[in-house]
């Protein structure tokens, strides 16, 4: 039986491609995308992992989950993040903890706009949700880095509903009796997996976990800085995780990002 990767993955923004911000005037941070993504991690450092998180917890006194939407805000039981001096001791910590680990970050990020624009006159009325075209494309790369390095691939993800939870049930399946849902012939460079691929590379079904998974947690807290990173590439978590060797980018050749890398996709003009 060959070694595993365990693929960890949370989501964020919206799912639904004609949603309507709540926000009047948009976000702060600019941001309008679906994302799903996470970390790879080897099955051997799961254990590593789940120590270290124990331990970083105790050492700040934190006995709920690591947030990252609630620690960006100072929100609920991370209020007192919001006092200057606690911000400034544990963010860094919080940085240097992530960047410690043995992970491998990996998304795949949705423009909103920009995917509307696209498919709105092709499907019409049946526009996908972001989260069916997300999910394919992460789970193609993750398996593909996991075959390429002679491992398996189990998936986890967050508890979000239970239409959400079925849905993701449903595309699973759904790769492994039709293989991925795109057509190589309108994609340059792409090289589609196929129904056989996935049932030999992806175990089993994705198993639910709930934030309370240290593993959920890590993947939250990566996940944000990636969609982030495309709309504004200075931004210092996103940077900290390029620098640290822990985006799947940094581990596999340029030529190879097309297929294998994080994925930004309908960006056409953002930051061009």
């Amino acid at each position: 039986m060959r070694q595993k990767f365990h693929l960890y993955f949370d989501d964020t923004g919206s799912r639904d491609p004609d949603h309507t911000p709540q926000i009047i005037g948009g976000r702060k941070d600019k941001m309008d995308c679906f994302g799903l993504g996470g970390v790879l991690i080897r099955e051997e450092d799961i254990d590593l992992i789940f120590e270290s998180h124990k331990a970083f917890c105790t050492q700040w006194e934190i006995d709920y989950p690591l947030h990252s939407t609630k620690i960006r805000g100072g929100q609920g039981k991370f209020g007192w993040l919001r006092k200057p001096d606690n911000a400034a001791s544990f963010l860094p910590a919080l940085e240097a903890w992530l960047l410690s680990l043995p992970i491998i970050s990996i998304a795949c990020a949705v423009h909103r706009p920009g995917y509307v624009e696209r498919y709105k006159n092709e499907y019409q009325e049946r526009l996908w949700f972001m989260c069916k075209t997300a999910y394919s494309i992460l789970i193609e790369r993750a398996a593909k880095y996991a075959e390429r390095e002679g491992r398996k691939l189990e998936v986890y993800f967050e508890q979000a509903g239970k239409k959400e939870d079925r849905d993701i049930l449903a595309y699973t399946k759904e790769l492994k009796q039709e293989g991925a849902p795109f057509a190589s012939a309108t994609s340059d460079g792409y090289e589609p997996f196929g129904a056989e691929d996935f049932r030999r590379v992806v175990l089993g079904e994705p198993r639910q976990r709930t934030k309370k998974t240290p593993m959920v947690q890590i993947a939250d807290l990566v996940l944000y800085p990636i969609a982030k990173g495309r709309y504004d590439p200075t931004y210092r978590p996103y940077l900290k995780l390029m620098e640290g060797g822990k985006l799947i980018d940094c581990l596999i050749a340029e030529e190879d990002r097309s297929t294998l890398g994080i994925k930004y996709s309908c960006f056409d003009g953002v930051n061009e």
